[in-house]
């Protein structure tokens, strides 16, 4: 079997379990403290699209089965954030950024009926947006946690001076936090002279014109700026207002 840009074959199965071990031995070799994270994130991602791949069908051509899946698609992001800001029950909050950052903007490109409401084309454009909505998440809320505690002494002093604790938290945490927008913002600005992103690259191969295909990762990319900017505002604030915090 072939596909327009892979072979796929034996070939393809060695390689992707050469660019995994490979992977792996860097983070391990370097002190990464990521080698075995590595492994099972290629084979959860085998699995699950493989999956998805087996179900996608019957998915999309029902409304209420794409609600659903989105629905699935928001609560696997929140847990996934949630662990990595958290590592713990207090993890959930991590789902009012992504859900406010993503469906708003995906019910917006609906309403504006820029998007089709037939699950071939929510789904795509929900998961990017979900998916950056997530690693916006995660990054800010990391940042800031981080942030508070390398300069717990400037909170405390902010606190001296008659600072309430949520302003004070937010002096310290939310210039850190915003460098979470830094992988969108340099997407956007290099798309067509660095990258090629997925949406643009589908479209072209589904046999769209370039200039379709341009419109439509266009849209995408500046609707993830949006989906972002809610998303680290929102999460900086459940920080700022003790939602978001460490296990302990």
């Amino acid at each position: 079997m072939s596909s327009t840009m892979l072979v796929v074959g034996p070939k393809l199965a060695v390689t992707l379990v050469v660019l995994t071990a490979v992977a792996a031995a860097v983070a391990t070799v370097g002190r990464l403290g990521h080698g075995r994270q590595i492994v099972v994130a290629a084979v959860r991602a085998a699995v699950q699209l493989a999956a998805v791949s087996l179900l996608i069908a019957a998915i999309v051509a029902s409304l209420w089965a794409t609600a659903a899946f989105v629905v699935v698609m928001c609560a696997v992001a929140a847990g996934t954030s949630g662990r990595r800001i958290t590592g713990g029950a207090r993890g959930w909050w991590a789902a009012v950024p992504i859900v406010a950052g993503s469906l708003s903007v995906v019910l917006g490109l609906l309403l504006a009926g820029l998007v089709p409401a037939r699950g071939i084309a929510v789904i795509p454009v929900a998961g990017i947006l979900i998916g950056g909505a997530m690693t916006a998440t995660s990054l800010a809320g990391r940042r800031a946690l981080d942030e508070l505690t390398g300069r717990r002494g400037e909170v405390e002093a902010a606190l001296a001076l008659g600072l309430l604790p949520r302003d004070a938290v937010l002096l310290v945490c939310r210039p850190a936090a915003g460098q979470a927008l830094i992988p969108a913002l340099d997407q956007t600005r290099t798309v067509g002279l660095v990258t090629l992103p997925g949406a643009f690259v589908g479209m072209l191969l589904g046999g769209a014109g370039p200039l379709a295909a341009g419109i439509t990762q266009l849209v995408v990319l500046v609707g993830l700026l949006a989906v972002e900017a809610v998303a680290v505002v929102l999460t900086v604030e459940l920080v700022a207002r003790g939602r978001l915090r460490p296990t302990p």
